[in-house]
């Protein structure tokens, strides 16, 4: 018999209900904790909210700003001030560089958010050596102002910072984000003569625009029944209207982000999220207020109106707005994934002024547009990821772009590898290129069909209506019962600021939350990651955003059927006077005397045909053999700014090379054979001196990669202009041909 006595066995089941139990403990004492410091995030969200709001020129920026020009002193006072950003220790800036001018949006927040971090449009410039300014503006507008009284101020700021920087090759380059990209354009517009390169970020330029099923924000006009509710919330305020409306709009665009995501996210995450959320936040609270004025041009003319692409602004003396007038290059960052400025409102003004690329080109503009694929709206001007990638091409090769030839291209980008041809001459991680692109480009990424832009003339139409019945029969009553006090009151309980105030150290209950949480953080004990019940809490979350997302779609399918079938009405577009034919009326007009000076001009370059030098014969080859690649790489032009460093094209201001390329490229569109044949004509006669500039323009050209077929065809034929052997120079190796001096 044997003395080894009988264990007890433990059964599966009884070992997975305790591991569940155990599970399930450590779950709730890990969501108990959760719950109290999520509550105590919001705490200290709402007390921030409060210190922020009182200090005295409330901003998000991450760097030390000295003011240069106060816009309350101007003859018509802003709220608007140019700074100048102090670099941080470690980043020296070149005054030789043209300065960069970063124009925030007021568009319902704040400023700052274009240098909110290191990582911003703000540290690009800074890293890439140019000196920065910032444009921002204080929480309350002065008595009166107006849009235009901002432009002009705006203006004061850009001749302040030429004055500033007179060594400087370029005038300096202007990056509006959201709202201040359409009031910078409007600027450049009057006053071309101030503006180097224009990085246009996130910005609406044509507010019809848009596809069906996806772009449901530009409806809410027309369902609201026109700006007379504009008119009403600035009365309610007192002749102020409250931001907080505006941020209202874009929270009800996602419903789910804005009810659950965001504060999910947090309370999930709440021992490593705090920090990235507060820091967000306090740009999103900072609310700020506009004048009645401003805010009723911004709904009347722009986003009901849709008269900046159709050049029917006027300023106050006569002046037309047309966007045609600009000289500098403008560069259009927009996203797929931006559901509040669309790549159709971003994009269509050029179909609005142009007819084809070659009237782009009789204005002598080049627009360059590049399109992200997801990234949201803020995204374009506060990620990271797109602070390292398209701001920084953009800032390191702000040069290149300024000297683009008039026309129309898509920036694309390129990451560098082991095998890049180069690589050495592109900067940072990408290689930017500028392709040609054509109208047909722009329109198939979806434009409004001859009835939705009658649909949308319509409620404008209506709008206009509405707006003058507010005026007349309801605005006086509302005004006269609107104190000073009582609109203070209703600014005060707006809802978005209410939970924000809710949460402050004035509620008699934060300082016990905050004690609790306190305590909490010394005996914390998050639940692992595998714990079953943190799945399920998980998917109970999926399911919440899926629900919530529903209802945005279903709204939205819901407001675009109501939008079309109410405004697309023959009865009510007759009524209010919208013929079939008056989609015409509204594009911008094409002037008489204009169609007479482009006559001129072209007779005049054809003049200059047969005159010029090896500068200019350079400039021809290296158009008529880059036209064949189709595009313009960085590589080639960081190439062709080395040679020019080292050669006589040194000796010629940036301003001049400009203009000479644009020249010679106007010349080859103009009459391409004529062109090339007078290459000979103009080549001095030492063939050395040839050998030279054709051994240049060749190094220039293979940066990017080798010759090959209708390239190397196309260099065949300069050589034989420029009388030298292409065969002498196709058999030794490419980095013995022109010793490349290092960039400065």
């Amino acid at each position: 018999m044997s003395n080894d006595v009988a264990q007890p066995k433990t059964s599966p089941a009884t070992f997975s209900n305790s591991a569940i139990s155990s599970s399930a403990m450590e779950y709730v004492l890990d969501a108990g904790q959760r719950t109290i410091l999520f509550w105590d995030v919001m705490r200290q969200r709402g007390q921030q909210y409060q210190e922020h709001m009182a200090e005295a020129v409330p901003h998000v920026l991450n760097y030390q700003a000295e003011l240069v020009v106060d816009g309350r002193t101007l003859p018509r006072p802003v709220n608007y001030g140019l700074a100048r950003i102090t670099p941080p220790h470690g980043i020296q800036v070149n005054a030789a560089l043209r300065p960069f001018v970063v124009v925030d949006p007021r568009a319902g927040h704040g400023p700052g958010i274009g240098g909110f971090k290191a990582d911003s449009e703000i540290g690009v410039a800074l890293n890439a050596g140019h000196p920065c300014y910032f444009v921002g503006f204080l929480p309350e507008p002065m008595p009166g102002q107006t849009i235009e009284d901002i432009a002009r101020a705006e203006a004061v700021f850009l001749e302040k910072v030429i004055a500033l920087h007179p060594q400087a090759e370029g005038k300096p380059c202007v990056i509006g984000n959201c709202q201040a990209g359409w009031a910078v354009m409007m600027l450049a517009a009057i006053r071309p003569d101030l503006f180097g390169p224009l990085i246009i970020a996130g910005s609406p330029l044509s507010y019809w625009a848009g596809v069906h099923g996806r772009n449901p924000m530009r409806y809410s006009g027309g369902l609201l029944g026109g700006s007379w509710l504009t008119a009403f919330a600035s009365d309610l305020g007192g002749g102020k209207f409250d931001g907080a409306w505006l941020v209202q709009n874009f929270e009800n665009l996602n419903p789910s982000n804005t009810l659950w995501t965001k504060q999910y996210n947090v309370y999930s995450k709440v021992d490593t999220e705090a920090p990235r959320y507060l820091g967000f936040e306090k740009w999103w609270g900072g609310h700020v207020n506009l004048n009645a004025e401003e805010i009723q041009f911004i709904v009347d003319e722009l986003f009901v109106g849709n008269n900046l692409a159709a050049g029917r602004i006027k300023t106050t003396d006569g002046l037309g707005v047309d966007m045609r007038n600009i000289r500098s290059p403008v560069v259009i960052f927009c996203s797929q994934g931006d559901n509040i400025t669309p790549p159709q409102q971003a994009l269509d003004w050029i179909l609005d002024l142009y007819e084809d690329v070659n009237e782009i080109r009789s204005y002598g503009q080049t627009i360059i547009y590049t399109i992200h694929e997801t990234v949201g709206h803020l995204g374009i001007f506060v990620s990271g990821g797109i602070a390292r990638k398209e701001h920084n091409e953009f800032a390191s090769n702000i040069d290149l772009i300024d000297l683009l030839p008039p026309g129309l291209y898509e920036a694309t980008f390129e990451r560098k590898t082991a095998e890049t041809v180069n690589a050495d001459l592109a900067s940072g991680d990408w290689i930017m290129r500028c392709e040609p692109r054509t109208l047909d480009d722009i329109r198939a990424l979806g434009a409004n069909s001859p009835d939705d832009e009658r649909r949308f003339a319509t409620a404008a139409r209506v709008s206009e209506i509405n707006l003058s019945l507010y005026r007349s029969f309801v605005q006086p009553f509302v005004r006269a019962m609107v104190t000073p006090q009582l609109a203070d009151s209703l600014r005060r309980l707006h809802p978005l600021r209410l939970q924000y105030e809710a949460f402050s150290d004035g509620n008699p209950l934060m300082p016990r939350l905050k004690k609790a949480a306190e305590s909490v953080r010394e005996k914390r004990t998050p639940a692992p990651a595998d714990n079953p019940f943190i799945a399920v809490q998980e998917a109970v979350s999926a399911g919440i955003v899926n629900a919530l997302d529903a209802f945005r779609d279903a709204r939205d399918r819901l407001a675009e059927a109501t939008f079309l079938a109410i405004y697309g009405n023959r009865a009510l577009q007759a009524a209010v006077g919208i013929k079939p034919n008056s989609l015409a009326e509204r594009k911008a007009p094409k002037s008489a005397l204009y169609k007479e000076l482009l006559e001129k001009r072209i007779a005049e370059l054809k003049s200059h045909i047969e005159q010029g030098g090896l500068r200019e014969c350079a400039v021809r080859g290296l158009i008529y053999v880059g036209t064949a690649r189709g595009g313009v790489d960085e590589r080639g032009f960081a190439a062709l700014h080395r040679i020019r460093l080292s050669t006589d094209l040194a000796r010629l201001p940036l301003p001049e090379f400009k203009a000479m390329i644009r020249e010679q490229f106007l010349l080859m569109v103009l009459d391409q054979e004529a062109t090339l044949a007078a290459i000979p004509k103009l080549l001095p006669a030492g063939i050395e001196e040839r050998r030279e500039a054709f051994a240049a323009l060749r190094q220039v050209l293979a940066a990017g990669g080798e010759l090959t077929g209708e390239l190397a065809v196309r260099l065949a034929r300069i050589a034989e202009l420029f009388g030298v052997s292409h065969a002498e120079f196709a058999n030794v190796p490419l980095a013995a041909r022109v010793e490349l001096p290092k960039a400065s």
